[in-house]
């Protein structure tokens, strides 16, 4: 693993609890598995939520068990976590409860009696057998909100079916404009490098969770929240599926051009490849002159960006002659100086070195639970809130580490103060 001297997060210290953070005081049982739910949680937890992690006993979460890739601490030592499960249960407390027993699903009754939210993302209906469903727990705790997260959502023909962000990337039309055209080498569908659907589902359900909490604060009445990864792969086509509506076609592949705007590409350099965008004809006459293509400023032909779009290929011919000698860092620079929009296209190696990234203090470093005076990264929150920062209390959980506290909530009345971490290692009941 190549190291690197990562900038911390300018957050607060991982064990800080300020007072004023957003969602101090809410609670929120994490029921769910896997990415869309955990994210969505693992955003309430840098908040400032109480989140509880429901986990399976002697397995937990799905992605503990996706590794390699393990997680390695500052010294370079891998620590046994899987990166997967890591990148979205910071923070969290973990507890190992089984559904099936109805004892431990009495116990997870009790708890949500005393939450404020709860997280799922089981397949319709699944909950309803142990009395764990939105009307069960909302008859005991009128003031729950419940969200519940699945592929295609609680009703209509496909409510039954399993889905994953691959899946539903195909049947939301995402994949059909990603990537090149079928008469170009290497054409054809192509997903999303990144679980897109997932994540916005999290940020989605995230939302959806803040708006309900609102909403309580007049009412003093939860709600049921219904989000499927179908409709949140529609509702994110936004302009390209209003296209449609509106008469214009359905949208095509064009790689990395976009199709209303020349030029526009991915170009290469004569050490890498950069992404330009000329938005509009000010800034094309800018970019002539940073590169001293003035027969370009003035061929009408380029003269506007109608014209431009009607003879891109000519246009692109003479941009990759201009850069093609040039380096990546000095074609960035004549762009950004003359206000053109155009960046590097780095690998994630580049991205985490890159100075601006490293002055926004996206790397934080967080304790490792079994190590002490180890720590391992995360990715920080983006969100910087001047009056309630985020909070990184810890990193992700070893499975079970929080059952004693958390059952002891179940079992007594009142809340407990966010723990002081254990300076003993936690057990090593992880899967892996």
């Amino acid at each position: 693993m190549s190291r690197m001297n990562f900038h911390s997060s300018p957050n607060p210290a991982p064990d800080a609890e300020p007072a004023a953070t957003a969602l101090a005081g809410v609670r929120v049982l994490d029921l769910s598995r896997v990415i869309a739910g955990p994210w969505c949680t693992q955003i309430l937890g840098d908040l400032g939520a109480d989140v509880i992690k429901v986990e399976r006993p002697g397995a937990g979460d799905d992605s503990r068990a996706w590794a390699p890739p393990f997680m390695c601490d500052d010294a370079g030592n891998p620590t046994g976590e899987s990166v997967s499960f890591s990148a979205c249960n910071r923070g969290k407390r973990s507890v190992e409860i089984d559904l099936s027993d109805p004892a431990a699903a009495a116990l997870l009754r009790d708890l949500a009696a005393q939450a404020d939210v709860l997280v799922e993302n089981f397949k319709a209906g699944t909950l309803a057998r142990y009395g764990l469903d939105y009307a069960a727990l909302s008859a005991r705790n009128p003031a729950l909100i419940y969200c519940s997260i699945t592929g295609f959502g609680q009703t209509g023909p496909y409510r039954d079916r399993p889905g994953y962000d691959t899946i539903i990337q195909g049947m939301c039309g995402l994949m059909s404009f990603t990537g090149q055209p079928d008469d170009v080498a290497g054409g054809g569908p192509v997903k999303a490098g990144l679980p897109v659907i997932d994540l916005m589902s999290g940020l989605y359900a995230a939302v959806g969770i803040l708006a309900a909490l609102q909403r309580r604060s007049r009412s003093g009445r939860g709600q049921h929240i219904d989000l499927a990864l179908l409709d949140v792969g529609v509702a994110s086509l936004a302009h390209l599926g209003l296209r449609f509506l509106a008469g214009n076609g359905a949208p095509r592949r064009h790689g990395n051009r976009l199709p209303m705007v020349a030029p526009s590409d991915a170009y290469g350099c004569r050490d890498g490849r950069i992404m330009l965008i000329v938005g509009n004809d000010q800034q094309f006459r800018k970019f002539c002159r940073a590169f001293g293509l003035a027969q370009l400023e003035t061929d009408p032909r380029y003269a506007t960006n109608e014209a431009r779009l009607a003879h891109s290929a000519e246009l692109d011919g003479h941009l990759h002659a201009a850069f093609a000698s040039r380096t990546v860092d000095e074609c960035v620079r004549r762009c950004s100086e003359a206000g053109v929009p155009c960046g590097p296209i780095n690998d994630v190696e580049r991205v985490f070195s890159d100075p601006q990234v490293q002055a926004r203090g996206m790397v934080a470093w967080l304790p490792h639970a079994r190590t002490a005076g180890s720590r391992i990264p995360t990715i920080a929150s983006p969100l910087r809130l001047s009056e309630s920062p985020v909070v990184y209390r810890h990193a992700a959980p070893d499975l079970g580490q929080h059952n004693a506290e958390v059952y002891g909530l179940a079992a007594n009345s009142g809340t407990v103060a966010w723990p002081v971490p254990s300076t003993e290692p936690a057990p090593d009941t992880m899967q892996r």
